[in-house]
């Protein structure tokens, strides 16, 4: 067996694991809630949320580490920019959404027009902005991003920073989801997130090595804010559910 064929096998059987390992983490999740029964306290809610959130983020950035395997950038710096995603998502993201527009206290009883608006250029506008932000204005000229595909990887990282924090506000605050449903909402809202950024970091490659125009960027932001909106609005039934 050929050397690039023997990579190209071994990246497939990775990722098929990495599926795997996402499904037995929601099938344990269901088995735990029926075996358990859990009644939360304020602590071991927090706790539970962040577990919860860190176990699918964990794998889904393994899953897109891998997409760069034959220069790939430095696990110290992709762990930074998911530390980077989680703080701007904590101290810019939520504060933006849900308290200077009170995202939650309108938008969901707004017309379904108002609620796919207000998806696309308050949500997802913020959120895409900021993975772009997060990278273009620390590792963008950094040497280690000397290729295209690093922005991906670079932006990704940093929306599964961010989707941590999301997944962890959205458990602290539902006072306790449906456990089961809660991790697939938690699996879904990762890839969700990391998959727009990667739009951000695709627009964001190609402009550090090839000469675009001056609308490149905009349009980058605008089709991942759209998506961003999209997904906002199609699971907003979903948003509501929770267990005391």
């Amino acid at each position: 067996m050929s050397g690039p064929w023997r990579q190209r096998s071994g990246l497939w059987q990775a990722d098929i694991a990495s599926i795997v390992l996402l499904i037995l983490f929601v099938l344990a999740i269901f088995g735990l809630e029926a075996w358990l029964k859990p009644q939360f306290t304020p602590t071991t809610l927090v706790i539970t949320g962040i577990l919860m959130a860190l176990i699918p983020a964990a794998i889904w950035l393994a899953f897109f580490y891998r997409r760069d395997r034959l220069e790939p950038e430095p696990k110290s710096l992709v762990l930074q920019m998911v530390i980077l995603g989680s703080l701007l998502a904590s101290a810019v993201g939520l504060p933006v959404v849900n308290g200077l527009f009170a995202v939650p206290t309108w938008l969901s009883s707004s017309p379904a027009w108002a609620q796919l608006l207000g998806g696309i250029f308050i949500v997802g506008m913020t959120q895409e902005f900021l993975k772009y932000a997060a990278v273009r204005f620390t590792v963008y000229y950094a040497p280690d991003f000397d290729e295209s595909i690093d922005g991906i990887i670079y932006t990704t990282a940093v929306a599964i920073g961010f989707a941590v924090v999301l997944n962890i506000n959205f458990v602290v605050s539902s006072g306790g989801v449906d456990l089961g449903s809660g991790a697939i909402r938690m699996v879904l809202t990762t890839l969700a997130q990391a998959s727009f950024a990667g739009v951000v970091g695709y627009f964001l490659g190609r402009m550090k090595f090839e000469k675009r125009p001056l609308w490149w960027m905009p349009l980058g932001l605008m089709v991942a804010a759209a998506l961003n909106g999209l997904f906002y609005f199609l699971r907003g039934s979903l948003s509501q559910g929770s267990l005391g």
